[in-house]
């Protein structure tokens, strides 16, 4: 994060304490070199810095349920491009990690019924 302005250290700031404040339960980590979020055992989501965007990565299923209020960004399979020059939106991150807690905690309980 030292690498990145100031402006976009403090973006990646509040992106944080975003998911924080709706996943508090998970555990952070650097995976492919990105913060990455996990929960119950598994990767909840990830999110980096880039020249002029933040890529946020909740996998397929986060970008699927939320199709409608991502199109107006640049999305790969698992992923959404915020570009730098325009307003985060942190309403939607927020309802984006909710989701996946909620997914996160649905495929915990399906693995332990498979036992």
């Amino acid at each position: 994060m030292a690498a990145f302005p100031e402006e976009v250290q403090a973006i990646l700031q509040q992106i944080r304490t975003t998911i924080r404040e709706v996943a508090p339960a998970a555990t952070e980590a650097i995976k492919y070199r990105m913060p990455t979020l996990m929960l119950h055992g598994g990767n909840l989501l990830h999110f980096a810095a880039f020249q002029k965007h933040i890529g946020f990565y909740p996998v397929p299923s986060g970008i699927e349920a939320f199709q409608a209020q991502l199109a107006p960004y640049k999305q790969g399979k698992g992923s959404v491009q915020f570009p730098l020059d325009e307003p985060i939106p942190y309403d939607l991150i927020r309802q984006i990690v909710a989701f996946r807690v909620q997914e996160s905690a649905e495929q915990a309980t399906a693995r332990k019924k498979k036992r």
